[in-house]
């Protein structure tokens, strides 16, 4: 079985730059669920994609467009997002600011 620390502490865990708005930070996982934390720029962009995953965000800070399944609304601040598996999904972010996601099952591309 795969999984992480108990404890991750943001000092000492590493971000990954998936584009130029754009990073992730892994909180934790096993092989049934993942917490990611994704911090933004004004601009960022996840373009449109779809996973085997059930996904569900959380908006810590900021101001984002989501497009899920071709449905465009905006969420801010303290709003929350479920994406069925298979379903295409993707973000702009419109007010920098930071995503709490979470996975099931856990995203092994992460770890790659």
């Amino acid at each position: 079985m795969s999984k992480s620390k108990n404890f991750i502490f943001d000092t000492e865990n590493e971000w990954v730059q998936i584009n130029e708005g754009m990073r992730r930070q892994i909180l934790g996982y096993d092989d049934q669920m993942m917490l990611v934390k994704i911090d933004f720029l004004k601009g960022g962009e996840g373009t449109v994609h779809a996973h085997i995953h059930r996904q569900c965000s959380y908006v810590v800070s900021g101001v984002f467009e989501f497009n899920i399944d071709g449905v465009k609304k905006v969420v801010k601040t303290g709003d929350g997002l479920y994406m069925e598996p298979n379903v295409p999904h993707g973000v702009i972010c419109l007010e920098s600011g930071l995503l709490i996601d979470t996975f099931s099952p856990m995203r092994t591309d992460f770890l790659k």
